[in-house]
């Protein structure tokens, strides 16, 4: 087992969670799942801590709000009721707006299943990260937080590895290529190893803990 292997395994082995998995949301490709994910995403893309949004996605789903049905029917107090109790008060209001508009158009457009969406872009990367622009609040960052944690179920968007997670590539000394990242991580999934290198990009004691482990 070559040096960047050890690392990649320590990595995994100690951080690879997925930020769905760590909001409680079991990623199955089904409407429900989806949603949240993508309610997730617009959440983790503010400039907020990534703790408080995970909390956040928790409290959304404890008030009832997991399906653009029943965020599309809650009143703009109630959601903003759930995302302060979340600690998502910053961003409180927008955001309630956001969330209840981008409700109604997944209702309205994909009959509130991403997965009509998903067979909207056909297999295209690029086309499925545009059409996840189209939601209210979700730009670039929250179309990619998306993508990456979606390659787990949905399998033609992988190996996605995007800017952020190839920092945590940078930080450890590994390479800067998903192939050859891929390739190192032999059977782990894309999506767990990009959260890996997501949290050792944002956490240099993630990246320092996975270095000491693998020397």
């Amino acid at each position: 087992m070559s040096d960047d292997q050890r690392v990649v395994r320590e990595l995994v082995r100690a951080h690879g969670q997925t930020f769905a998995e760590e909001a409680g949301i079991p990623l199955k490709d089904t409407p429900q799942p989806l949603y949240r994910l993508l309610v997730l995403a617009l959440l983790l893309s503010a400039r907020i801590r990534g703790s408080i949004a995970l909390d956040t996605a928790r409290a959304l789903y404890e008030a009832g709000l997991r399906d653009p049905r029943r965020m599309a029917d809650a009143d703009w107090q109630e959601r903003v009721d759930a995302l302060v109790r979340g600690g998502y008060r910053r961003y409180d209001e927008r955001t309630a707006t956001q969330l209840g508009d981008g409700a109604e158009l997944l209702t309205e457009r994909w009959g509130g299943d991403l997965r009509r969406l998903r067979e909207e872009a056909d297999g295209d990367v690029a086309e499925l990260r545009r059409l996840l622009q189209e939601f209210p609040g979700m730009g670039p960052a929250g179309a990619v937080i998306f993508l990456r944690e979606a390659q787990r179920v949905w399998p033609e968007v992988a190996p996605y590895l995007d800017g952020k997670a190839l920092s945590g590539a940078r930080r450890l000394g590994l390479p800067e290529d998903p192939d050859r990242l891929a390739d190192l991580a032999g059977n782990t999934e894309p999506a767990v190893l990009a959260a890996a290198l997501v949290r050792a990009a944002v956490d240099k004691e993630v990246a320092e803990d996975s270095l000491r482990r693998a020397a």
